[in-house]
């Protein structure tokens, strides 16, 4: 028998999850595993008529075998279920949209995502199966969408809580029906209610957070105390508040909340109840209004999160220039690290600091070799690391310091500027290190750590998975943090396979690879210069391990230098916002996402960004990897990036980039499943005749790329064991319309390694000239013997072959060629040199002419055993 519950005190998002649940679960008892919401109940009386509900006494708990439980996931809120819940005979399925506890029994089959509604989660399944609900089960459904999303009005609410509701539309869901049951005037009751309610809101500060607390006592029970909380909240624009209301020998709390910091879910959780950040409740039993509202201070100092401290914002290391150098000095300085101020420092101590407003008025002024201390700032405030934001924004808001150095000491250790408060600000906190409770996969833009770490556990292979352990392991015995960055991040939030993980220390990587090898009998090839490493492990697989470091170019198109920095200045230098995540290792955070520039939001929107409007300036092969990704990953560019790129364009700054740089750029490209769209893309942007002047994507072109993927394909299928460089058959096809000498000249524009220019140029110009014989030939093909195909085709390599398969239009070439790759290529005599010398055929040239004519007399079928390739050979030796 299947069962279907939900939490007690039943709402409407409770009924409608259940009413779906009996869709996918046809013959599933309905049971309610408590009371239920007054409203609830007067629909039930007046609406719900002929629903089948069973009381749980009237259960035969032995036969159940599946327990569904919908909207809730504690067992300590399911009632007389919360043994059945314990007992592993019994199958658990779960359908939520809060959060798991980490202490529950994990489900059988799950779908728990952050959304506005189970109803939400529901209406997806039922789409996907097929399941239509009738008007009115749809209308069940919607009023549950609808009072937990606040008529889709409440910052919770999703995209997919309005697909949700599009679609119990089509189903016949009455709204008028919807509207009479959530939007009731208030009774008598409930405004007396809401006056004391009212009276009594007292406002307290823990960690820096106003905290709103309610609070009142009834003599009779009144309901829909929630929505008497959202009216409060609304009334007062309340950012969090706790409303507290006692009957008898019960209090009933509900909790809501605007901030990340404060997670009412957990703070109701902690007196019986549940829910989730931004909206939950609790019923407390045997203690008194008053002992409630004393227990709560300390429930919310627990829960609250920390206030932010200087060390969060600050970012380092901090750029410092000497006292007795130039102003000249302080200015390259300036730009080279593409910053406003620089401490001035004298040996270690800190003297001052300096702005670059400062440094250009005089150098203005001719004072460019005047030492940096005579015009440096030397009255400023400072703080220690763990200084709590407050002082930060008092020194920078109203006491206008550009920037605050932050000391440990007497070291300097980091720097937090104007731009770094705004951003957190701005962002409330979410664009530095703060973990959210809203999942991507959902329309949410962050991801709780612990939804992490599942995505680690069931979209990695068990070997990625150990790696990652191991590698936490001996970041906590080194004492460093250590992070797996780029694209491995990027694409395990959006379910792709990549397992290149890349990793960053900070601190000196190579001493952490070393230590990482000695533990797992891996080699290191160390390269000191750029405190760069790679671990080998014993199968070949490499790990790529960094230290975070900075970059700056000293001009356009030029190679960068780098310099030891920050997680979060390494994560700046990337090129584009969705390869800045960084996923932290260490135990103590592992699975915690950094993500300081939007990366979630982007990957979200689907929209490839840069991190600044130089960008493209700096470092122009970033025009191509933008190409790259956007038509890889499905993105676009977003709008102010294409207008920096088409800029770039014009001002040519692929001209500064060396030429084989560019060549690598577009080989990756090439090397793409599918790269035609790219093809098309760099062309639209006028990226490929920077390349190029003379290749266009024509029809032509296009028809090429179409035939040489599917020739690929076929190539692969066919499990030769020779591999094929697949960029050179697009190359190939992309070039096709160019002249020999044309040919020529963009592989040497390109710096195109001399071996592949003997194939793209030399053999190109014999192979075509063999094909186009084939192609007149084309009527004949049938009747020619394989030994005369094989003649033609020997010596041309895979990539040129299946170039030609790409580009004529013959079938009867195709057939051909295809003969020669799969039947023809590989055929060899069965006799050897050795054995023609026993026959007395001579040594020397003779050998290799009579093998010759061995072979072709095999592929011609005049041959089929050794006997017969004896007897050929003796007719030969007679003919001579």
């Amino acid at each position: 028998m299947d069962v279907v519950t939900t939490h007690i005190n039943a709402d409407f998002d409770c009924l409608g999850a259940m009413v779906a649940a009996r869709l996918l679960y046809p013959g599933a008892r309905l049971v309610f595993a408590g009371a239920q919401e007054p409203a609830l109940r007067d629909f039930l009386k007046h609406y719900a008529h002929g629903m089948e509900f069973t009381r749980f006494k009237e259960l035969d708990v032995k036969q159940i075998r599946r327990l569904i439980l919908v909207d809730v996931n504690r067992a300590s809120r399911i009632g007389p279920f919360e043994p059945l819940l314990r007992n592993p005979a019994i199958e658990f399925h779960l359908y939520d949209h809060h959060p798991i506890a980490a202490s529950e029994r994990v489900p059988d089959v799950e779908m728990v995502r952050r959304v506005g509604s189970t109803v939400t989660l529901m209406c997806e399944l039922l789409k996907e199966r097929g399941l239509i609900p009738d008007a009115r089960q749809a209308t069940m459904m919607m009023l549950g969408l609808y009072e937990d999303t606040g008529n889709l009005l409440f910052s919770s609410t999703t995209v997919a809580d309005y697909a949700a509701g599009s679609f119990l539309l089509e189903c016949g869901a009455q709204l008028d029906v919807v509207s009479d049951y959530l939007n009731r005037e208030l009774s008598a009751a409930q405004v007396d209610l809401l006056h004391q309610l009212l009276n009594s809101r007292q406002v307290m500060t823990i960690k820096g957070v106003e905290v709103n607390l309610a609070h009142a006592s009834i003599d009779r029970y009144v309901g829909d105390i929630a929505v008497l909380a959202h009216k409060i909240r609304d009334m007062e624009n309340l950012d969090v508040l706790i409303v507290a209301v006692r009957l008898e020998d019960r209090v009933f709390l509900v909790a809501r909340s605007r901030l990340e910091q404060v997670h009412v879910g957990q703070v109701m959780a902690a007196l019986g109840g549940g829910g989730h950040a931004t909206a939950a409740s609790a019923t407390v039993r045997d203690k008194t209004l008053v002992q409630v509202m004393d227990g709560l201070p300390t429930l919310l100092d627990d829960v609250i999160a920390p206030q932010w401290q200087a060390r969060h914002l600050m970012s380092a290391p901090a750029r410092s220039v000497e006292g007795l150098a130039a102003l000249s000095k302080a200015r390259d300085l300036l730009t080279r690290y593409n910053i406003n101020a620089l401490l001035v420092v004298e040996g270690a101590e800190l003297k001052g600091y300096i702005t670059r407003q400062t440094v250009e008025r005089a150098i203005h002024h001719g004072l460019s070799t005047s030492a940096v201390r005579d015009y440096m700032s030397t009255e400023f405030g400072r703080v220690a690391p763990d200084t709590e934001l407050s002082q930060v924004q008092q020194l920078i808001v109203e006491q206008r310091q550009r920037f605050v150095p932050v000391v440990d000491g007497h070291a300097v250790v980091g720097v937090i500027t104007r731009a770094d408060l705004l951003r957190h600000l701005v962002s409330g906190g979410r664009a530095l290190r703060q973990p959210s409770d809203q999942v991507l996969a959902g329309d949410g833009i962050g991801l709780h750590p612990r939804h992490v770490q599942r995505l680690i556990q069931t979209r990695l292979p068990k070997r990625i998975q150990q790696l990652l352990s191991q590698i936490s392991s001996v970041a906590d015995e080194v004492g460093c943090s250590v992070y797996a960055v780029g694209g491995f991040v990027r694409d395990l939030l959006l379910h792709k396979k990549n397992l290149d993980v890349d990793i960053v220390v900070e601190g000196n990587a190579i001493d952490f690879a070393r230590r990482f090898a000695d533990q797992h009998a891996c080699r290191v090839r160390a390269h000191e210069k750029f405190v760069t490493a790679v671990v080998i492990f014993d199968d070949g697989y490499k790990l790529d391990v960094a230290s975070t470091r900075t970059e700056y170019y000293l001009e356009p198109g030029a190679l960068p230098n780098v310099e030891e920095a920050s997680i979060k200045l390494d994560l700046y230098r990337r090129d584009f916002t969705i390869n800045t995540l960084a996923l932290a290792l260490n135990h103590d955070s592992y699975g915690e996402l950094l993500d300081y520039f939007g990366a979630q939001r982007d990957l979200h929107d689907k929209a490839i960004r840069v991190l600044h409007n130089l960008s493209f300036v700096e470092d122009p092969t970033r025009m191509f990897r933008a190409v790259r990704f956007e038509q890889r990953l499905g993105f676009k560019l977003g709008m102010h990036t294409e207008n920096l790129l088409r800029s770039a364009v014009e001002m040519d700054f692929v001209q500064r980039v060396g030429p084989l740089r560019l060549f690598n750029e577009l080989t990756i490209i090439l090397n793409e499943e599918n790269p035609f769209p790219a093809i098309s893309r760099l062309e639209e942007l006028g990226l490929l005749a920077c390349l190029c002047d003379q290749w266009r994507v024509d029809a032509r072109v296009k028809e090429s790329f179409r035939q040489a993927q599917k020739a690929l394909h076929w190539h692969e299928l066919l499990y030769t064991g020779s591999p094929v460089e697949r960029w050179v058959v697009y190359f190939l096809c992309l070039s096709q319309p160019l002249s020999d000498d044309a040919m020529a000249a963009v592989c040497g524009k390109l710096s195109v390694p001399q071996r592949w220019q003997d194939i793209l140029v030399g053999e190109r110009c014999r192979v075509m000239k063999v094909f186009h014989r084939l192609e007149r030939d084309q009527q004949k093909l049938a009747e020619y013997r394989p030994s005369e195909v094989s003649q033609r085709l020997k010596g041309i390599g895979d990539e040129m072959l299946l170039y030609a398969m790409a580009r004529t239009h013959s079938d009867a070439v195709r057939l051909a060629v295809s003969q020669y790759l799969t039947q023809w290529r590989d055929v060899k005599p069965l006799l050897n040199g050795d054995d023609l010398i026993a026959l007395g055929v001579d040594r020397g040239p003779r050998i290799g002419e009579v093998l010759a004519l061995l072979r072709d007399a095999r592929l011609d079928a005049e041959v089929s055993s050794r006997q017969d390739e004896v007897d050929f050979v003796r007719s030969c030796q007679m003919s001579c």
